[in-house]
């Protein structure tokens, strides 16, 4: 979706957000990796699962999710009665992309006695051919509760499915996706940065590569590298993913400073989720004036792949949206 040849030259965007949020009766969700100008507009801001969550439990009757377009089918399957609208639908994942459903179909009827065990950045139809969901704050909690001679298949990011067959010394068959942002980490610059700051500890996201996670002081979700900030000693860290999740650092704790981690040219710029930038405040205003793009999913595939949510969240309930900040102030 483009906004090209619709003039809203001197349109008070916040304004007419604000009141198309009433007339809408809509939420509007932000991830962390979102513009700070949208996070700060939003009704919550988190990560994807916990988002769709929020939603599906307040009275609104659209949502507007400012993501990526799994994060927007996640909450069409949590509350197909709602309009679920994505301020652009061109924004999709990399993951996504790379985990195309009839291949990964061909992959689990290769290994009929593997399960899937399958990281919520993937289509809704590779949701609907998985027996378990997984999030990056869920995984351990899950993989736990699997028996050991049990087969895994796991996919579609093998920088997580690596990092938890490391951690538990479970092996594991991992689809060949990576992260394209997380990727773009660079192992030289982040030791130099470290050596610019030594006494700061580093946060990795799991979708890190090993020669990022290695020199990691704590490994976890977008949620949980905000509470891992609030409780480490220290006032300086430096944070191994999308550096936008940074604005919610500094709101929440102002006498403290944030690094981004650095990528190959030696700054945070390729690290900056492409699909998350696409959606903007003018995207917004028309997703909520026009209600489109507007997400709609057969019904047999969305309750073939809530299945698959469904025992994520029945197994790994308590663990979801730790350190979430919720509702904006």
């Amino acid at each position: 979706m483009t906004v090209q040849n619709v003039n809203l030259t001197g349109l008070d965007l916040r304004a007419e957000i604000d009141r198309l949020r009433v007339e809408r009766k809509a939420v509007i969700l932000a991830h962390y990796y979102q513009k700070p100008e949208i996070q700060d507009l939003a009704d919550f801001v988190g990560d994807s699962l916990e988002l769709s969550r929020k939603a599906a439990a307040t009275d609104a009757e659209v949502i507007a999710f400012c993501g990526v377009k799994f994060m927007a089918d996640t909450a069409k399957i949590l509350s197909p009665e709602k309009i679920v609208v994505l301020p652009d639908l061109d924004a999709g994942c990399s993951l996504e992309d790379s985990c195309p459903p009839e291949k990964f179909k061909a992959f689990r009827e290769a290994h009929p006695d593997h399960i899937a065990l399958t990281y919520i950045n993937c289509s809704t139809e590779v949701k609907a051919l998985s027996d378990i969901i997984v999030t990056s704050s869920s995984a351990e909690t899950i993989l736990s509760q699997i028996p050991s001679e049990q087969k895994i298949i796991f996919g579609p990011d093998r920088h997580l499915g690596g990092y938890l067959s490391r951690k538990f010394n479970r092996e594991m068959l991992l689809w060949p996706g990576v992260c394209i942002v997380h990727e773009a980490f660079s192992e030289r610059e982040l030791l130099k940065l470290k050596g610019e700051h030594p006494e700061a500890p580093i946060a990795a996201h799991p979708e890190c590569p090993p020669h990022i996670i290695d020199h990691a002081d704590y490994v976890g979700s977008t949620s949980g590298i905000l509470q891992y900030a609030k409780t480490m000693e220290g006032d300086t860290l430096i944070v191994a993913t999308e550096p936008h999740i940074i604005h919610q650092m500094e709101k929440a704790l102002p006498g403290k400073t944030f690094i981004g981690a650095p990528g190959a040219d030696g700054n945070c710029n390729c690290n900056i989720c492409p699909y998350m930038a696409l959606n903007t405040m003018e995207k917004l205003y028309l997703a909520l004036r026009d209600l489109q793009p507007r997400i709609e999913i057969e019904e047999g595939l969305r309750l073939a792949a809530k299945k698959s949510l469904d025992a994520m969240l029945e197994m790994a309930s308590g663990t979801l949206g730790k350190g979430d900040l919720g509702a904006r102030s």
